[in-house]
């Protein structure tokens, strides 16, 4: 996702293009899977739609930067789960509940380094593509 022009906008576009693909992938997950594999399946798209929006943000950022910041923002909310604000919050919206879930669950952290992971390696292919 190498910018080019002012801000990078071809790195934008690619960064916005592929959230909105990981935001179908996980919406089809959610669709046709169920259990555990559609709950780890989300948590590793989460991570990687908030490494999409890293890099929309900030087209000329570093693949690992974007990969830590991600994985961290997912930690965080994660962690945040334990103070009850985001069940509360859930319980009031369907798009908190989305995006804070509600309870921690300590095997996400796993599939949050897992996404973010998986944008690092999709980074760094197109990166080197270009």
């Amino acid at each position: 996702m190498g910018g080019s022009g002012v801000g990078g906008g071809r790195t934008r576009l690619t960064a916005a293009l592929a959230a909105v693909v990981t935001v179908a992938a996980g919406l089809g997950v959610r669709a046709v899977a169920e259990g555990d594999f559609a709950k780890y399946a989300g948590d590793a798209l989460y991570t990687l739609l908030i490494y999409a929006l890293v890099v929309v943000a900030a087209p000329r950022v570093r693949p690992p930067v974007a990969a830590l910041v991600a994985a961290g923002v997912s930690w965080l909310v994660e962690f945040a789960q334990l103070t009850g604000v985001p069940a509360a919050l859930s319980r009031e919206s369907a798009l908190a509940r989305l995006a804070l879930g509600s309870t921690f669950n300590p095997p996400d952290l796993f599939w949050y380094a897992v996404g973010a992971a998986c944008g690092l390696l999709a980074h760094l292919l197109l990166t080197r593509r270009r």
